[in-house]
């Protein structure tokens, strides 16, 4: 339009006769006319196109066969030929602009969908959150308003420009949540950057209303853009001052959850009759509660500049709507006063003539869906605010009720008393200048910060008092507010959020129970004791180094299915029904392993079993040995064992005869084939031990070693409530939700293996001894001392004391309660000096014993010593009766 205007000085028409000229020119050009013929055309000729109504003497005077007008409309060809040449390419960068509206609305869809499934009426930012890779996205949905070049003057491009103003506002107030788990450095980068796209967009938008690029007359949205644009600049401030209260509110509810957990982890059951499965469903209930409303995404979506977000939201909204449906619905009305003839606008002037073209029908159409699914979440954040405020006792005191609290304006004023130390500025006035400049911005920012929660605040008040009613139901579970997290000025939840947290947690047991491991369960049913856990390692196996890595739950479970896969004539549904059943159990045995307190050392042993199992499981292969053809080659169960124990044997003992002393020569330095090697060899050896006479068949074998693995997960999954209990509680604020939701699948799944568990009855091991696996054979050795285990290597008896070696892991030490910490560490020195090399290594620090009394036990391996239990005194006297 403006090369129109400019050329329509040179023909010496009117504006508003270039303006016709040009929607003239246009529409020929859209029906394929040879403008070049137009100077040959007279009157009578362009009245048969019917458009003559719109032109009246002085512009066909001027348009009437001159040679400038010749002129003219060539260049206009040319023109418009180059431009469609050059333009090309916008096509497809508004379809690249609408793809990405539409990945950010379908994420904004997707919170709003997973808080309704469940029941989080606050609806945290899951999919949606404020990151690298929001901003991105963000930054080319915003394609539109910044563009300065490109001519938009249709309808659907002025109404494509106002919904991505209106786009923004509405991601601004989704993005409010996500902004609580992040740490500072996090919320300054990320602030910074959504500050500076804001700006860039207020900046171009207020360029295009100066310059009518944003049209003023035809469709006249100025007023939206204006509105919008203050409620964008509005939602970042509020979303720039909530921040600043992020880090004191984590603060505040880290010290009341470790309070709340110390009070959760020492109260006793009120019912003595439940079963132990009902009160760890009441543990995780309460871990739950504690979690949701602890976590800073559920309050910073509950917060009074939250409730506001909303409600500019929901504006924002409502003006896009208002404008689309005037413009694209309704604009016949007042329109007509712009041009004489309606007709001709209609025809002349298409809803989209920019380089965009259709494409910018997708960006309004997606973005509008955005806006308005963008606006459910923190509409209802809104709603939710106040129903929370609704059941806060009504009081005439409104100083109260807005009244600021601390943890808002607190970080200013930790800002305010840091001196400025790091500037080098020797002048000073100048220094006192900068000191005072910063305190005056420090204070400028704490009233608008007050200025922003009492505003909030009071919209939240006004809201209230049109929102009455009670919001009490019958049977809830009234004592759960005590382990609900509150900030000051907080209120109760109301019973319905209440009621809704529990049947979440409810909801995800039961649905974990849809997923309980049948396999194993069969499995487990073979199992009638623990005796297997002592019989797959026996102490009359030569050991092929002096000491010997300690056993983890699942590297026996591994080399015992190994062992069942390679036996011949086992038939193929067979064997994969047992690894399906192994593969159940290893999921459970490894989060025990990682549970126990020296992980960090066994990491090796730890991943000994999952490098094994992979390659069993995928490919059916022991380390490099292919378990299916050693199967088919064997003739006899005791052929095969052997092949294995002799494989891994040379493999262990060539690891040793490459590695000199040190810290590689230690057991759990070892590499993780050197340790799953080992494992084989030993228990090998075992079954070839147990076998000697070689009357057992294949059959038997298999279901002996089934027997064996079901002993071992048995005793393994007796840990699961303290697993469970553990995943309840945990450090990071951020993962707790997703820890309790663990630990609550988990209870699901194993809830019927922990009913049937619970009425075994289980050796008398302390609760720092139950997790592992070696202390559990112990135990059991106690009770059966001919069963082959390793415990017992060796036991020493002087004047001083008597030392009794249990296990790898544990040292039973018996001294009088005469002896003082001088004598005892005499008596180390020499007791140790004369059991020679076996035990050089795991006792070199036996010195750090502590207090001497009449029974200690000691844990080498831990470098922990702890009270004597039953079972140590029980091995103390069995060892001593038998010398």
């Amino acid at each position: 339009m403006n090369f129109f205007f400019t050329k329509a000085e040179v023909l010496g028409l009117q504006r508003t006769d270039a303006k016709k000229f040009f929607l003239l020119v246009r529409y020929l050009l859209n029906r394929n006319y040879n403008l070049r013929v137009l100077r040959r055309r007279n009157r009578e000729n362009v009245k048969a196109l019917e458009m003559a109504p719109a032109l009246d003497d002085h512009f066909m005077a001027c348009f009437d066969f001159s040679s400038n007008c010749s002129e003219f409309v060539d260049e206009y060809i040319l023109k418009e030929k180059n431009q469609k040449t050059y333009g090309a390419p916008m096509l497809w960068i508004g379809n690249y602009v609408a793809a990405v509206s539409l990945v950010c609305s379908l994420a904004m869809a997707a919170d709003a969908y997973q808080g309704f499934r469940q029941r989080k009426l606050w609806f945290p930012s899951k999919f949606f959150g404020l990151n690298a890779a929001s901003l991105t996205l963000l930054a080319i949905a915003m394609k539109l308003p910044v563009d300065l070049t490109s001519s938009m003057e249709g309808s659907t491009d002025q109404l494509a420009k106002l919904s991505s103003t209106a786009f923004m506002c509405t991601i601004i107030g989704n993005l409010m949540p996500s902004i609580g788990p992040m740490d500072n450095r996090d919320i300054l980068l990320n602030v910074i950057v959504v500050s500076i796209l804001v700006i860039t967009i207020l900046v171009n938008v207020c360029i295009q209303l100066k310059t009518h690029v944003i049209s003023t007359d035809a469709f006249n949205v100025a007023k939206e853009h204006v509105i919008a644009m203050f409620f964008m600049l509005l939602l970042l401030v509020i979303l720039s001052f909530s921040a600043l209260a992020v880090s004191i509110s984590k603060r505040i509810l880290e010290v009341k959850y470790r309070d709340m957990h110390k009070t959760v982890s020492t109260e006793e059951p009120k019912e003595s009759n439940k079963s132990s499965v009902e009160i760890l469903k009441d543990v995780v209930r309460k871990y739950w509660l504690m979690a949701e409303t602890g976590s800073p995404q559920f309050v910073m979506a509950c917060s009074a500049t939250s409730s506001t977000s909303g409600v500019i939201c929901l504006m924002v909204a409502v003006v896009l709507v208002e404008a689309e449906v005037r413009i694209l619905f309704n604009f016949q009305g007042e329109r007509t006063s712009i041009l004489d003839y309606p007709r001709l606008y209609h025809q002349t002037t298409p809803r989209s003539n920019s380089d965009y073209r259709w494409s910018t029908v997708f960006i309004l159409w997606i973005q509008s869906f955005g806006v308005i699914v963008g606006t459910i979440a923190p509409a209802f954040r809104w709603f939710t605010a106040v129903r929370f405020t609704c059941s806060r006792k009504e009081s005439n005191n409104y100083r109260n009720e807005l009244k600021v609290e601390g943890y808002w304006i607190q970080p200013l004023a930790e800002w305010k008393e840091i001196p400025l130390l790091p500037l080098r500025i020797r002048n000073r006035k100048c220094r006192k200048l900068i000191q005072n400049a910063k305190n005056s911005i420090l204070n400028f920012c704490t009233r608008v910060q007050v200025l922003i929660v009492v505003a909030s605040k009071t919209e939240e008040k006004v809201t209230r008092n049109s929102h009455k009613g009670s919001d009490t139901e019958p049977g809830v579970e009234l004592d759960l507010n005590r382990y609900v997290l509150r900030l000051e000025g907080e209120v109760d939840l109301p019973e319905r959020i209440l009621k809704n947290i529990s049947i979440a947690v409810d909801r995800s047991i039961q649905k974990a129970k849809r997923q309980q491991p049948e396999k194993l369960m069969e499995l487990l049913e073979k199992s009638s004791g623990f005796k297997g856990i002592v019989e797959f390692d026996s102490n009359q196996v030569p050991s092929l180094h002096s000491e010997e890595p300690p056993n983890t739950w699942s590297l026996p479970v591994v080399t015992l299915t190994s062992i069942a896969i390679s036996l011949p004539n086992i038939k193929s549904h067979i064997a994969d029904s047992l690894l399906c059943s192994v593969n159940e159990g290893l999921s459970y045995a490894s989060l025990i392993d990682q549970t126990l307190e020296n992980i960090e050392d066994w990491i090796n042993l730890k991943d000994a079993a999952n490098f094994v199992w992979v390659r069993v499981e995928l490919y059916r292969k022991w380390l490099d040995e292919d378990l299916q053809r050693i199967a088919l080659k064997g003739k006899t169960c005791r052929e095969n064992l052997q092949r294995l124990a002799d494989i891994a044997k040379d493999y262990v003992m060539e690891f040793l005869s490459n590695v000199n002393r040190g810290p590689e020569h230690e057991p759990l330095n070892w590499p993780v084939k050197v340790i799953a090697a080992n494992s084989m060899y030993r228990i090998s050896q075992t079954l070839l031990l147990q076998h000697q006479d070689n009357q057992q068949s294949n059959e038997e074998l298999l279901e002996q070693l089934s027997v064996m693995i079901a002993d071992i997960l048995c005793a393994c999954l007796t840990n699961l409530p303290g697993v469970i209990t553990r995943k309840c509680f945990c450090n990071a604020i951020e993962k707790r939700e997703e820890s309790v939701r663990l630990a609550a699948r988990l209870l699901g799944e194993t809830e019927a293996i922990l009913n049937t568990l619970q009425q075994r009855e289980l050796p008398p091991l302390d609760p720092n001894q139950v997790a592992y696996i070696d202390e559990w054979r112990t135990s059991i050795k106690l009770t059966n001392p001919s069963a082959s285990t390793r415990t017992g290597r060796f036991w020493k008896r002087t004047r001083q004391a008597t030392i009794l070696l249990l296990s790898s892991q544990r040292l039973l030490l018996a001294v009088p309660e005469s002896s003082n910490r001088d004598s005892t560490d005499d008596m180390f020195d020499h007791i140790f000096g004369d059991l020679g090399p076996s035990c050089n290594n795991p006792w070199s620090n036996l010195s750090d014993f502590g207090t001497s009394s009449s029974f200690l036990s000691y844990s080498p391996l831990y470098n922990r010593h702890s009270p004597l239990v039953d079972s140590d005194r029980c091995a103390f006297n069995y060892y001593y009766d038998q010398q």
